[in-house]
């Protein structure tokens, strides 16, 4: 061995790289330690060796390239071997030469790197799994070449092949027209601020029939002057979220019902108005006496009936009016460029388009009543809705079915409104109601049998409010579900602290407390707490309310009745169908409307109805109470149409209940004469 041989040789056994020389039989003539080391066998054992048979899959014959073996019998764990093998000069080993071929075999050991490779392919797989279990690609715009590269997962999104070639111009032919300018903008904006950005977008794939929402983030990456090299991004497949968001946004927006716009939507299309600057104007509609359908057909009649007239509005409306139901049987319409004139012939037009429904299973034809409030600059939602509901109302205590454009004295008529009930809850609270009694007197002995209880705002303030200025506010609120409570509390307590069975008291139900439910237990509550006899006590339901609310008036009479409270019907014959009414509801007493009493002295159409009215009361069991007796021929008349109990000022004006308690103290028997009463009360006699 030369010098520099022996060199070579210190080298190769202080390498980590394996080296071995063969001889011409294909046996290892020398090995380095690295080699024994990796093939984990002693050098010695090597030696003599086929490297092959110690390496299955090591080649043969001179050859470059990788081989993958199993793990060596001398080694726990997996290797991954590099061999190479190549002709060798023998001088070059600085060893005696031999005749024949020699081969020199290169071991290497790339267990580290090729699991460093094997890891990131597996992890390059579950990104990719991910993404498409995701819904999500990524691309890379590199700047400077303007080149785009889409992930595999991506262009299988788009619709195309992983190897397809998709610069940016065939990516915009895919986006949504409306979308690209907005996509174009956020890179233009990233590139210059060096931000990252995100932006939602629509694309029309398969040929422009499917569209597909992506949700997109990025970020650019720049030199050290801040000149942009690349822009990264990332797109997420929100499709199926965006119509659950749409379905949702579709619900939070419109009436299930009718499919119209909703509360919201309404209020928010008129902001958008309102923000545009323009005028406009704004219409709300109110069914007149819907509930009557409700009450008397069923639900699913209203139901059916509200869809045909939703539909019957909204086809007598442009596309740039939107109409929507706020609830109930109330509707609104935005009218944007409207003049109050232009809105009120609108409002005509709809109201028209209501009357002439042929409503099959209606009680009776529909009409509606409208308000209309025009809308400009510097007006806000709040206040447009306000001045339409204000006009409404004026419609409605106009009589109903017409069209009213609000003007400021509404205003002032809402604020009295509002003043009256704000009096009637303090009085309430403070003890400014009382109640006065009007006799039920018995015409033949003028005896009285019971008193029906009338309502008075007693509050010392002016001006002086009577019954028939308070109680229409007080039942358009809830505040009269307080006030019928207390009434009839009060009217329980005067029974205990005065326990004659021969004083008996009728108060009067407005029609919102019949829609109580936890009324009649009410009622009984305070009954049997008192210890009264149920009979004692009357309650009075006019036939207007009876009929509107014919459900929760039974509901309540047989609640009541049996326990043997009095159920007594008053205005009877005011309604269309009274008569079938009394089949319906399970009372044990009408009262005669007055304007069958007022001529019935005069007129002998009044008496001859007013015999009908007693012999059907005769024939059901009924007690009979003629109201608006005013005229001593009057009782001569009545008492002939054998009317026996009557009611009215020349019968017994109402008084405070204080004194007809006194009275009735002072009387035992009970047989108190109205007309030896005192003070009168210069009011007609009111139903509360």
């Amino acid at each position: 061995m030369n010098g520099n041989g022996a060199l070579h040789r210190e080298v190769l056994d202080r390498a980590d790289v394996g080296f071995g020389v063969t001889d011409a039989n294909g046996r290892l003539a020398w090995v380095n330690p690295a080699l024994a080391e990796i093939l984990g066998v002693p050098a010695d054992h090597v030696v003599g060796r086929s490297l092959p048979a110690l390496l299955p899959g090591a080649p043969e014959r001179p050859r470059s390239g990788l081989a993958l073996l199993t793990p060596s019998a001398y080694r726990k764990g997996h290797r991954w071997l590099e061999v190479t093998c190549q002709h060798l000069d023998p001088a070059d080993t600085g060893a005696d030469a031999e005749p024949g071929e020699q081969l020199l075999y290169r071991v290497v050991d790339v267990t580290a790197w090729r699991d460093r490779e094997l890891e990131a392919t597996h992890e390059a797989d579950a990104l990719r799994r991910a993404q498409v279990l995701g819904r999500m690609g990524t691309w890379e715009w590199h700047v400077t070449e303007d080149r785009v590269v889409w992930s595999d997962t991506l262009l299988e999104m788009f619709g195309f092949s992983p190897d397809t070639e998709l610069d940016f111009d065939g990516y915009a032919a895919l986006v949504h027209p409306e979308d690209l300018a907005m996509i174009q903008a956020t890179l233009e904006e990233a590139m210059r601020s060096g931000a990252g950005f995100s932006y939602t977008h629509r694309m029309l794939l398969a040929e422009g029939t499917v569209e597909r929402w992506f949700e997109c983030f990025g970020e650019v990456v720049a030199d050290e002057d801040g000149s942009p090299l690349r822009v990264l991004g990332t797109a997420h497949d929100i499709t199926r979220a965006r119509r659950v968001h749409d379905e949702l946004l579709a619900l939070a927006e419109q009436d299930p019902l009718t499919g119209l716009a909703n509360r919201r939507a309404v209020t928010r299309e008129l902001e958008r108005q309102l923000a545009s600057g323009g005028p406009g104007a704004m219409l709300l509609l109110d069914l007149d006496n819907f509930k009557d359908v409700n009450d008397l057909r069923g639900h699913a009649v209203g139901d059916r009936l509200m869809k045909t007239l939703a539909s019957a509005l909204r086809s007598r409306l442009s596309s740039s009016q939107l109409i929507g139901r706020l609830g109930g049987d109330e509707f609104a319409v935005v009218l944007p460029g409207a003049t109050p004139a232009d809105a009120a012939r609108v409002a005509e037009g709809l109201r028209d388009a209501v009357a002439a429904l042929p409503l099959v299973g209606a009680a009776r034809s529909l009409t509606v009543s409208t308000g209309v409030a025009e809308y400009g600059p510097g007006d806000t939602w709040e206040l447009v809705l306000a001045n339409a509901d204000l006009a409404l109302y004026a419609s409605k205590a106009a009589g109903r079915n017409r069209v009213t454009v609000y003007e400021p004295g509404h205003y002032a008529d809402t604020a009295k409104r509002v003043s009256v009930l704000d009096r009637l809850r303090a009085a309430l609270d403070h003890g400014g109601l009382a109640l006065h009694a009007m006799p039920m007197v018995e015409l033949a002995t003028d005896k009285t049998l019971g008193h029906e209880l009338l309502l008075r705002l007693e509050d010392g303030q002016d001006p002086y409010l009577g019954p028939a200025e308070f109680l229409p506010e007080a039942e358009r609120s809830d505040l009269v579900l307080d006030i019928d409570r207390w009434v009839l509390s009060t009217a329980i307590d005067a029974l205990v602290g005065h326990p004659d069975p021969d004083l008996r008291f009728n108060v009067n139900i407005s029609g919102r407390t019949l829609e109580d439910e936890d009324f009649g237990g009410f009622v009984l509550d305070r009954l049997a707490t008192a210890g009264v006899a149920p009979g004692r006590l009357g309650l009075e339901i006019t036939e207007t309310a009876a009929v509107t609310n014919l459900d929760a008036a039974r509901a309540l009479a047989l609640q009541l009745r049996g326990f043997g409270c009095r159920i007594i019907l008053d205005d009877f014959g005011s309604g269309f169908g009274s008569f079938v009414h009394l089949k319906h509801l399970p009372i044990t007493g009408i009262k005669i409307d007055g304007e069958f009493v007022r001529g019935i002295d005069e007129r002998s159409t009044d008496a001859v109805l007013v015999a009908g009215i007693v012999q059907i009361a005769r024939g059901l069991g009924l007690s009979a109470v003629a109201e608006w007796v005013e005229r001593p021929a009057q009782v001569d008349a009545l008492v002939r149409l054998d009317v026996g109990i009557g009611q009215g000022f020349h019968l017994g004006r109402p008084l405070p209940l204080a004194h007809v308690l006194s009275a009735q103290s002072q009387r035992p028997n009970g047989a108190l004469s109205p007309r030896m009463a005192g003070a009168e009360d210069g009011a007609r006699s009111s139903n509360r």
